[in-house]
């Protein structure tokens, strides 16, 4: 076996999801595996070279898991030819810049979503990529959550028939800061600092239908401020300019309806914080993170309006549970996998830049539907 060595620029690994998900269970899980295997010889070890704003942050990081290398000085990171990769997971306000400098450096790119703060700035990154030849890639994590995996596979195998909608609900309460210090850091609740909770997670929805089911044609949203004062870090009130709900309807290539509620300002009462419940003509499923469950055609029960009765049953324990038949990594370490090997093994891999431009086109789009009170046609895009 030869190893290569891949340096890795990794800028926002100081921030929740950039350090939990990316750096310790992608990076830093692909080293204790002892490195990613192409299949021809070669072992790809990842050196991950962190970048950031604090420098006591980053040397903190550094030293928690044993790394040599970290920088406050992205220009100089990426002007190091021994660096090949740059990742990026800092707040969106941030990013295009960041991803523009390093693809006039060369570099390949993998990025959080959204890849920037408008479809123009996000074509313009597509193209920009395409034309300096450099490889690209945006995290589109939910494909690859067990509970999604499992949906895919029944869908693989026409085990629904006609498919004829989708229901999503996702969210969960996170809490406003003052008695209780809150989930999310607070720059998600400000609209001027990039945040909302249409441009987090109107484009994870775009991916996970066009993906599964079909190309997204129409959105109608209805966006909310349901908490509209939050207290920050420093324990400061601070009022509340981004929505925090939305609720959306698409439709979808093939006639499939698709309806997501997404808030920060709900109560759990479902077995996961993201459910899809799926309903065909020959079967129903419902997807969460994990988990999975059936209800065919043969064994509908069929259930008759009584409210003057109790229900004498469970509907739940009606459902099927579909199992796993196979063991399931963590998905952000999986997409991790294939965009390596796409750099350095030229594996076919699809979601790239313009597939990102398509997330940030739907969620700019379910804005304005939400401010004019009207449905939108989403036109299909290219480079």
């Amino acid at each position: 076996m030869t190893r290569k060595t891949v340096r890795i620029a990794m800028n926002g690994v100081t921030g929740r999801m950039g350090h939990r998900q990316h750096l310790v269970r992608s990076i830093l899980a692909l080293r204790e595996q002892g490195g990613l295997d192409l299949g021809d010889g070669t072992v790809l070890w990842p050196e991950p070279v962190l970048v950031g704003r604090r420098e006591h942050a980053l040397r903190a990081l550094a030293e928690r898991h044993g790394l040599e290398h970290f920088s406050t000085d992205l220009d100089a990171v990426l002007a190091d030819p021994a660096v090949d990769i740059y990742f990026d997971a800092q707040v969106t306000s941030a990013r295009e810049d960041a991803l523009k400098k390093a693809i006039a450096a060369g570099k390949h790119i993998y990025t959080e979503k959204p890849t920037a703060t408008g479809l123009d700035a996000a074509l313009g990154l597509a193209r920009l990529a395409r034309d300096a030849g450099v490889k690209h890639g945006v995290v589109q994590d939910k494909l690859f959550l067990p509970g999604l995996l499992k949906l895919k596979r029944l869908i693989d195998g026409g085990f629904f028939g006609r498919i004829l909608s989708v229901r999503g609900e996702f969210g969960y309460w996170v809490f406003e800061g003052d008695w209780q210090s809150a989930q999310r850091p607070s720059w998600n609740y400000r609209a001027e600092d990039g945040g909302g909770i249409v441009v987090d997670m109107f484009p994870h929805w775009e991916y996970v239908l066009h993906e599964l089911f079909g190309r997204v044609r129409t959105v109608q949203a209805l966006t909310a401020t349901h908490i509209p004062q939050r207290w920050d870090e420093r324990d400061k009130p601070y009022d509340a300019t981004a929505d925090d709900a939305a609720y959306g309807v698409f439709e979808l290539d093939g006639g499939v309806i698709a309806q997501i509620n997404s808030s920060w300002a709900v109560r759990v009462n479902r077995d996961e914080l993201v459910e899809f419940q799926v309903d065909g003509t020959e079967g129903s499923a419902v997807a969460g993170l994990r988990d999975c469950r059936v209800q065919h055609r043969g064994a509908t029960p069929k259930p008759v309006w009584n409210p003057d009765l109790p229900a004498t049953h469970s509907f739940r324990d009606q459902w099927q549970e579909v199992p796993d038949n196979g063991e399931f990594d963590n998905g952000f370490k999986t997409q991790w996998e294939l965009f390596l090997k796409h750099v350095y093994a030229g594996s076919p891999y699809h979601w790239d830049l313009l597939a990102g431009a398509r997330g940030v086109q739907l969620a700019e789009l379910g804005l304005k539907s939400s401010a004019e009170g009207r449905r939108l046609d989403v036109p299909e895009i290219e480079l």
